[in-house]
């Protein structure tokens, strides 16, 4: 499963608000309640579940990443939401620099193959620097899911 797979262009936020952690795990929980990705009435719950993912380690990988992502029984399949911060979020990153490009996955619950795998995924796509500035540069969605399903594919 590549990136572009789990993401439409509703499902990414070109300018994030968030600016802590906290903040952008439940901007990215809400677009992911507006696009239909979950319930309205399980977005309480799978953001206690994120949250508590990101309090035992932040998912700031460095390099202006965060990777936010847990597992619930709430979702059947896997799920994310993409967000660009232009002013850089607070997220405890394991190199104390802002967190610019966020994003926040669900897998199924008993799925840790899958978990594993679409973050590992994730993260190597996200280290490669020209992936990176492609994706702060890109004016809109559109122009972000196209450079996703491009260099996505691994």
């Amino acid at each position: 499963m590549d990136l572009g797979d789990i993401l439409s262009k509703e499902q990414i936020v070109t300018d994030l608000q968030a600016t802590t952690r906290w903040e952008v795990i439940d901007e990215l929980i809400a677009n992911l309640v507006a696009t239909g990705k979950i319930k309205l009435e399980h977005r309480d719950a799978i953001a206690a579940v994120v949250k508590k993912r990101e309090t035992s380690m932040s998912t700031g990988i460095g390099f202006g990443i965060g990777i936010p992502h847990a597992c619930t029984d709430l979702i059947y399949e896997v799920v994310g939401a993409f967000g660009r911060s232009r002013k850089g979020i607070q997220f405890e990153a394991l190199d104390n620099q802002p967190v610019s490009l966020v994003m926040l996955f669900l897998v199924p619950q008993g799925q840790f193959q899958k978990h594993l795998h679409t973050l590992a995924k994730i993260a190597k796509l996200l280290h490669k620097p020209e992936f990176r500035t492609a994706l702060e540069q890109s004016p809109d969605a559109e122009g972000m899911l196209r450079i996703i399903r491009e260099q996505g594919k691994n």
